[in-house]
């Protein structure tokens, strides 16, 4: 009887690290805020494996990424994203596609997120600078936390032809035509959050 408590006490204790490893071939960059008004908290950035999915704690905002996950052509983007819990003010979380040199000064993506406002928006990156591409907007299809301060909001970005469609719970909240910003939208496919945020990011996938 004593022989299968130790083993199983065993188990566990070989177990419970494996369940919150940094996910294998995973990268993260570090963006930090520089406005005094809207400072990171202290603490470093967690980016786990958990469950099926990952788990990203932020203090500071960051964008991850598997550099051997790439997309081309017309595709489909997903991931189920879990907000544990509201932030002090307004912070956003989502897809992040169509990534070039994201480790160097030229680092270049576009990114859909949601907040817990119930809001969304539409931006890319290129260098230092993010030029939005869609401005914030409310949408009803963009869960805000419940009782528990909770909220899960199913994205998809679908890239086709002459279009690109970006879901939020299966409701197609906004289209751009693939030109413009959306002229490149081949390339690296990653997750982005923003500072104060805790996020569980489950379904990560591409499709085509």
């Amino acid at each position: 009887m004593k022989r299968h408590v130790h083993v199983a006490v065993l188990a566990v204790l070989v177990l419970a690290p494996l369940a919150a490893q940094t996910p294998q071939g995973w990268k993260q960059r570090v963006d930090r805020s520089a406005a005094a008004s809207d400072p990171d908290a202290a603490g470093a950035i967690k980016f786990v494996t958990m469950g099926s999915g990952f788990h990203a704690t932020n203090p500071q905002a960051a964008v991850y990424w598997n550099p051997a996950n790439t997309a081309a052509g017309a595709y489909t983007l997903k991931g189920t994203f879990t907000l544990m819990k509201p932030s002090g003010h307004t912070n956003y979380y989502g897809l992040v596609f169509g990534g070039s040199a994201l480790e160097g000064a030229d680092q270049a993506y576009l990114y859909f997120v949601v907040a817990q406002d119930g809001t969304w928006l539409l931006k890319s990156r290129a260098g230092s600078a993010t030029p939005i591409v869609a401005p914030k907007t409310p949408n009803d299809a963009v869960k805000k936390p419940d009782a528990s301060g909770q909220s899960t909001n199913a994205l998809e970005v679908r890239v086709g032809a002459d279009k690109v469609d970006f879901v939020v719970n299966g409701v197609v909240v906004h289209s751009e035509p693939k030109s413009g910003a959306m002229a490149k939208t081949d390339g690296i496919y990653g997750i982005r959050i923003n500072h104060l945020l805790e996020v569980q990011v489950d379904g990560f996938s591409v499709s085509k």
